[in-house]
C-alpha cells in the first residue's frame, strides 16, 4: 500500500468513525428559543469528538495496515475476477 492509498483509507475510516462518535454525550435543549430546533444538541463538544474520532480511526487504520501487510486483505487477487 502506498502513502496515497493509506491516506485515503484513513480518511474513509475517519468519516465512518465520526458518524459513530457524533451521537455520544448529546443532550437536547430543554427550552429552545425562537428559531432553534428542539433536537439541536445543547453542547455539541465538536472538538472533543474530532479528537476521539482521530484517535479511534488511527487505531483502526493501524489494525487494517497490519492485516494488509500480513496479506490477509489482498484486494489485488480479486481485481482480475470482475
Amino acid at each position: 500500500m502506498d502513502w496515497a492509498t493509506g491516506i485515503m483509507v484513513y480518511l474513509v475510516i475517519w468519516w465512518i468513525m465520526l458518524f459513530a462518535v457524533l451521537p455520544l454525550g448529546v443532550s437536547r435543549v430543554e427550552n429552545p428559543g425562537p428559531g432553534q430546533d428542539r433536537g439541536a444538541p445543547e453542547k455539541p463538544q465538536i472538538l472533543r469528538k474530532v479528537v476521539i474520532t482521530s484517535l479511534v480511526a488511527a487505531v483502526v487504520w493501524i489494525g487494517f495496515y497490519i492485516l494488509h501487510q500480513a496479506d490477509i486483505f489482498n484486494f489485488r487477487q480479486w481485481a482480475g475476477k470482475y
